[in-house]
């Protein structure tokens, strides 16, 4: 096992509870009976990578009919990472896959080589069900800003892109590269998870000019002007930022950049097909349960 199959596979354990463990050891000479599951996995041939992709796994979870019990006792993060993995399988063999286009309407699409290169990389897939798994308890609140005319409240929420970019403003440039992080989760999230929503709910020209703000700032904070979105739709001009502030994210970080910062930089640059990948995964098996794991339709 080389560098990266070990950060990714000790990315996953730092996940997963003991209950999540057995679960997907369930059947398996040796695994299941491990009293010692983190242990018995390390050690099992494939390791953690190779459990989450068997289907035996993914069926005890995502169980057909009303029994609901596995997917109760599975936490998030291995609901999704189990997604992920299913995903990965069923794109290896797919000819098309139904593309979003707008609120309730889908079509096929043949182009499914650039999904299935991104979910052969299993850095991406972890990044993806952590993206996932973070969204399912979200930060919100509150703060006093020093204006010319006094304190005044500023309200943030990690489901409101406006309010997040607002952070810029007042945090200290240090902390940029967090925010803008997580701006490029946030335009992820709602471009694959809630399209629909995203689209239909839209942005004021108010808002629109906020976003367009927030992306300005270039390599080592040299500033270049981004084109108006005034005819493009919310879904469109967020996979636009959010390719901006993942860019952002990662090059406001001084050199060398953390290596858990390479798919930051990697989907950057491949950001319609993360989004699309979303929308697939979202479509095919998280759409029944959106409104148990993620309030975005709330924010």
């Amino acid at each position: 096992m080389d560098g990266d199959e070990a950060l990714v596979e000790h990315g996953y354990l730092q996940h997963l509870s003991d209950a999540d463990l057995r679960l997907l050891s369930a059947g398996l000479p040796g695994l299941s009976s491990s009293v010692d599951p983190r242990a018995a996995i390390l050690g099992h041939r494939g390791g953690i990578v190779h459990l989450l992709g068997r289907k035996e796994a993914f069926d005890l979870v995502f169980a057909p009919g009303d029994d609901a019990r596995e997917l109760s006792a599975a936490s998030p993060f291995l609901v999704f990472a189990l997604a992920v993995e299913r995903a990965r399988e069923e794109l290896a063999t797919a000819s098309y896959v139904e593309e979003w286009l707008g609120p309730r309407r889908r079509m096929p699409v043949f182009d499914v080589a650039p999904l299935r290169e991104l979910l052969g990389d299993a850095a991406h897939r972890l990044f993806l069900a952590e993206l996932l798994a973070s969204y399912t308890k979200v930060s919100s609140g509150s703060f006093l800003v020093a204006t010319r005319r006094g304190l005044r409240r500023q309200r943030f929420s990690e489901l409101d892109p406006v309010r997040l970019a607002g952070l810029l403003e007042v945090v200290p440039e240090q902390e940029h590269p967090g925010v803008y992080r997580r701006l490029g989760d946030l335009a992820l999230f709602l471009t694959g998870v809630f399209p629909d929503y995203t689209a239909a709910h839209g942005l004021s020209a108010i808002e629109e000019g906020r976003l367009l703000r927030s992306a300005r700032v270039g390599r080592r904070g040299e500033g270049h002007a981004i084109p108006g979105f005034g005819d493009s739709s919310a879904v469109e001009l967020l996979e636009d930022l959010g390719r901006r502030w993942y860019r952002l994210a990662y090059e406001l970080v001084p050199p060398p950049a953390p290596r858990s910062l390479r798919v930051v930089r990697e989907l950057a640059e491949r950001f319609d097909v993360a989004r699309r990948v979303l929308n697939v995964l979202t479509d095919r098996f998280l759409f029944p349960y959106r409104s148990r794991f993620f309030d975005a339709a709330g924010a």
